[in-house]
């Protein structure tokens, strides 16, 4: 049953827009073939299961299709709701692979969430690689932002970033789901993180997920704590900050920031505000 699951928007812009995620918390975890039913059931690209622990709380991530290791939207979701729950603080969060936390603030009918990720790196791509990634979106040699070459990142999942050097471009994004889940599942890539650079700090994206049975996310925290990271690796003018405008493309404009530490490899801290649904 999903009745028991608290839905909210992460990533919000204002009452309006953010990515859905589906929130269950309970005493102890289900089965992990009853969390996969249930994030099915649910239907948004991730729903967080969180159970207590010994100072903090146990948590896993399902999308529709499959288990990830690390939703950043979602787990902005769940700070939302254990600020609700349990009153505003930071939360320690206990994941598969990782230790991170989150924060929750009430602010009206809003809640304020930030999280700690995992520790960022980054990494070339392989050339023919990105040859399948360019042929899945249509996209040329000539569309590419030098500055920002193609690469994998990974801040708690692995994830592609292609930039893009028009806003027009990143617009017209479009590619065949079956297609895009099989080479993402392939390559391993968690999502596949579409850019534009309006300027140093803001960014534009699209983020499509078709390896948890999603076309696109409106919001990716994880996405953009692993983009934070490679812009600190690049040694980018990131100036300690950046603002990501995520989902505008598909009708649920959402808005999110990353504070970015000079220390290679450290976590990135992404927050934005979060709504709940009916």
């Amino acid at each position: 049953m999903t009745s028991g699951v608290l839905k909210l928007a992460a990533f919000s812009d204002g009452d309006q827009g953010g990515n859905p995620a589906g929130v269950w918390i309970g005493d102890s975890l289900p089965q992990a073939i009853d969390m996969q039913r249930i994030a099915a059931e649910v239907g948004y690209s991730e729903t967080a299961f969180a159970m207590p622990i010994e100072g903090g709380w146990r948590v896993r991530y399902f999308a529709p299709e499959a288990e990830v290791p690390f939703c950043g939207h979602a787990t902005i979701a769940l700070g939302a709701a254990l600020a609700g729950l349990h009153g505003d603080g930071k939360y320690q969060l206990t994941l598969n692979n990782a230790q991170i936390s989150v924060e929750g603030y009430a602010q009206g009918e809003l809640i304020s969430a930030a999280l700690q990720s995992p520790p960022t790196f980054s990494k070339p791509l392989d050339p023919l690689a990105l040859e399948k990634a360019l042929a899945l979106f249509g996209y040329s040699h000539a569309d590419l932002d030098p500055a920002i070459p193609p690469a994998l990142i990974n801040g708690g999942i692995q994830h592609l970033v292609i930039a893009l050097n028009s806003r027009e471009k990143l617009k017209a994004m479009h590619y065949e789901q079956q297609a895009g889940q099989q080479l993402m599942t392939a390559e391993n890539w968690g999502t596949v993180l579409l850019i534009f650079a309006e300027s140093p700090q803001r960014f534009h994206s699209r983020n499509p997920f078709a390896y948890g049975g999603v076309y696109e996310d409106p919001a990716t925290g994880a996405a953009t704590a692993a983009f934070a990271g490679y812009l600190r690796d690049l040694g980018w003018p990131h100036g300690g900050v950046i603002d990501i405008v995520q989902g505008e493309d598909m009708g649920s404009r959402s808005l999110l920031r990353a504070e970015i530490k000079d220390e290679p490899g450290s976590s990135i801290r992404v927050s934005g505000m979060a709504r709940k649904l009916m």
